[in-house]
């Protein structure tokens, strides 16, 4: 049995989610509150499986609610429950560790859905929020190789060649010293584990034909 906590301010949304989730066989409302602050409360002294978090509360907003309850209980399970996108309520409620974000426009059957996967240790993302996770991601890795020196770009467009440590040292009249250490400064700052990923990384990103 899947045990669910209902924090939300407005009562008729946790009535309708509590009537819903109830008559679910593998579920079960373990609680209900009405702000952030007894959220965080009944959270921590009831330890249910899955909390639906809402974000605007007056008593205590559920992105605090949410890094308190992971501050004190590192494995609860919490679920962004709530009608808004946009970038400043997304980034803070990832960042404060909720393994899901739905919208309340998610039917009711695909919130339950939400809760068994998450309850299997997945993590549940409205798409919109998936789309918006993946294009900063993007923006964030396109320009890495930005933060590269003259030299270590010369050194990442050989490694993309083929050419090995020695044959590296030899084309550049450096030691193979000095190579290994851009090399290992490279891989740091492309934030890939080794050679033949910082080669993918270079076609990738168009810096070799």
């Amino acid at each position: 049995m899947i045990r669910v906590l209902l924090v939300d301010d407005h009562e008729m949304v946790r009535l309708g989610m509590s009537s819903y989730l109830s008559v679910q066989e593998d579920m079960d409302v373990a609680g209900e509150a009405k702000d952030g602050t007894e959220g965080v409360e009944m959270a921590l002294a009831l330890r249910p499986d899955i909390i639906l978090m809402d974000l605007l509360m007056e008593e205590m907003d559920g992105i605090e609610a949410t890094e308190r309850i992971l501050e004190q209980w590192p494995e609860a399970k919490i679920i962004i429950l709530t009608s808004f996108i946009d970038d400043q309520k997304v980034y803070p409620a990832i960042e404060a560790g909720a393994s899901g974000y739905l919208l309340k426009t998610s039917t009711a059957s695909d919130i339950a859905e939400a809760i068994r996967s998450i309850h299997d240790g997945k993590k549940v993302f409205e798409e919109e929020v998936t789309e918006k996770l993946s294009s900063t991601e993007n923006e964030r890795t396109a320009f890495l190789h930005t933060e590269l020196t003259n030299r270590e770009m010369e050194v990442l467009l050989l490694i993309a060649q083929g050419y090995s440590n020695q044959e590296i040292a030899d084309e550049l009249y450096i030691t193979l010293k000095t190579v290994k250490t851009h090399v290992s400064n490279i891989l740091s700052k492309l934030e890939v584990e080794d050679r033949t990923q910082a080669a993918i990384y270079a076609y990738k990103h168009s810096l070799v034909e």
